[in-house]
């Protein structure tokens, strides 16, 4: 279904946990809301701390940068999108859904649209993909592959990653481990400990946003047969669990400074009050609203310790 300026079928909450109007919005609003724009610094901050690491070498080049950045983008678009759709034919997202507005649910583009616009944004990052190859050779061509894969199968095909407790670890691995790895080695021409290490942190905290989602979710994902990791452990293990990385993506801050002398890293702690705030907001929120309000500060979290820590090592 896609109605034109009607009323969509239900009000899902919007960012702030508030109903959001039932008239359709502009298509540019749509497809904007589709892409989920609150949620790209998860791809930014991984290249930029790969490029801050490639500048320390004075390796830095600002063309392999801007195309990082853009297949970063890309790939975390089509990511979106295949989830907003996916859910949707899965019947997991309905009218109990607690979250921000998705645009298949709420009747405002059709699924085939949203794939639509899944295959635009993969060729996209495929475009970039040429350009990167000719510079990191087929290491990048695995990565890309791989990449693109996991983007899919995040939410869909015969073994969806997030419906089998597997969101978190690829939210670590590739919005951490390799986002910082690749973009480092696309710089410098090789794969450095420093790098992999510095990674670290970064996945933590963007699979830290994951949980946020996922435990607020535990009710509906397990009701739909969905069984995100907070629906396996449980919420209490799921609030642990989002503590234990944020206060480890502090701890290997300082394991950055000493094993690597890149003191700087420790100008990341300047941004642990902001965690602490996270971490007390997550274990007393109980409703949509209070999650998502938990769900803005941990990507704020995220932004601002990457920041800092490209701050850090620059000078």
């Amino acid at each position: 279904m896609h109605p034109s300026n009607s009323r969509a079928p239900f009000e899902p909450l919007d960012e702030s946990g508030t109903r959001p109007s039932t008239l359709r919005p502009s298509t540019f609003r749509v497809w904007t809301l589709a892409t989920r724009p609150h949620t790209l610094g998860a791809s930014i901050v991984p290249v930029c701390v790969g490029g801050v690491i490639a500048l320390r070498r004075e390796l830095f080049a600002p063309d392999i940068f801007l195309t990082c950045t853009l297949a970063a983008i890309s790939l975390q678009v089509a990511t979106n999108l295949a989830n907003d759709a996916f859910d949707y034919l899965a019947q997991i997202d309905d009218e109990r859904r607690v979250g921000p507005t998705r645009v298949t649910q709420a009747g405002w583009l059709s699924a085939r649209q949203v794939f639509a616009g899944v295959g635009l944004a993969i060729a996209v990052a495929l475009s970039c993909g040429i350009v990167l190859v000719a510079a990191g050779g087929w290491p990048i061509v695995a990565i890309g592959l791989v990449s693109i894969l996991t983007a899919l199968a995040y939410s869909g095909g015969p073994f969806p990653l997030a419906s089998h407790g597997l969101g978190e670890v690829a939210a670590f691995l590739f919005f951490g481990v390799v986002a910082v790895t690749g973009s480092a080695y696309l710089h410098t021409g090789d794969w450095s400990a420093f790098a992999l290490v510095a990674s670290l942190p970064i996945g933590c905290l963007v699979s830290a946003i994951m949980v946020v989602n996922n435990l607020r979710d535990i009710a509906t994902d397990a009701a739909a047969g969905k069984r995100t990791l907070a629906v396996r452990i449980g919420a209490l293990p799921t609030r642990r669990l989002y503590a234990g990385l944020l206060i480890v993506s502090y701890l290997v801050a300082g394991g950055v400074a000493i094993a690597f002398e890149a003191f700087g890293a420790l100008a990341t702690w300047l941004s642990f009050p902001l965690a602490v705030r996270a971490i007390r907001g997550l274990f007393s929120a109980t409703t949509g609203s209070s999650f998502n309000v938990c769900l803005a500060q941990t990507a704020q979290v995220h932004a601002v310790y990457g920041a800092l820590l490209c701050l850090g090592l620059i000078l």
